[in-house]
């Protein structure tokens, strides 16, 4: 009757070793996690690796005109396209010196520019880079850039060291007629660390000729 109830519970403990070790084999090995996390499905969207692959692509063709500040990475996003399973994503370039917009898709499955658009007349949200730009324009003319660096210091108890201390946020200003029907122009609002915004409503800043103007009303 010992022996009975010795094996049994040698039985047992084979029994319970032969599960774990098929628990652990189905789910901890490289297979397995291979499955559970796969890469991003088409609708996802894109990871910051396929934005930065796909921004990269997509320059490779004004990479010297973007070197010059001639062209302007905007932004890049994911495709939209309906009838296309593929993981795509857009990006959007600017070109100040004829002031067009092109967008150029890529495939990340084959590292290829498979679609471009090129356009006139579009002005796409301003980006990051363009914000900062613009308030830095700000900042070197003489008299806004000082009240600015004033009131920085007064919220602060600090000098102002680099526009992109700044609160910011910009939006596209256009007009029927002048520069700002063609050129990319921005109006700039700033916040200050107290959270004080600057009456800058009257600013606008012409990326295209990188020049300041002072709305008159």
């Amino acid at each position: 009757m010992r022996r009975k109830a010795v094996f049994a519970t040698v039985v047992g403990g084979i029994a319970l070793l032969v599960g774990a070790r098929a628990l652990f084999t189905s789910e901890s090995t490289p297979e397995a996690a291979s499955t559970r996390f796969a890469g991003p499905a088409p609708g996802d969207p894109l990871t910051p690796e396929e934005a930065r692959r796909a921004g990269e692509i997509a320059t490779a063709p004004s990479r010297a005109r973007e070197k010059t500040g001639q062209v302007e990475l905007l932004y890049v996003e994911r495709d939209d396209a309906k009838d296309v399973v593929d993981r795509r994503a857009s990006a959007y370039l600017y070109d100040y010196g004829d002031d067009s917009l092109t967008v150029r898709t890529v495939d990340l499955g084959n590292g290829r520019i498979v679609q471009e658009t090129r356009d006139t007349g579009v002005q796409p949200p301003p980006s990051k880079a363009e914000e900062v730009r613009a308030a830095e324009l700000v900042l070197a003319d003489p008299k806004l850039g000082a009240g600015i660096r004033r009131e920085y210091a007064k919220a602060a108890g600090r000098a102002l060291r680099s526009a992109a201390e700044l609160g910011l946020r910009g939006l596209i200003y256009q007009q029927r007629t002048g520069l700002c029907a063609t050129h990319r122009c921005v109006r700039l609002f700033v916040r200050l660390p107290d959270g004080k915004h600057l009456d800058t409503s009257r600013i606008v800043v012409d990326l295209s000729a990188e020049k300041v103007h002072t709305l008159e009303w």
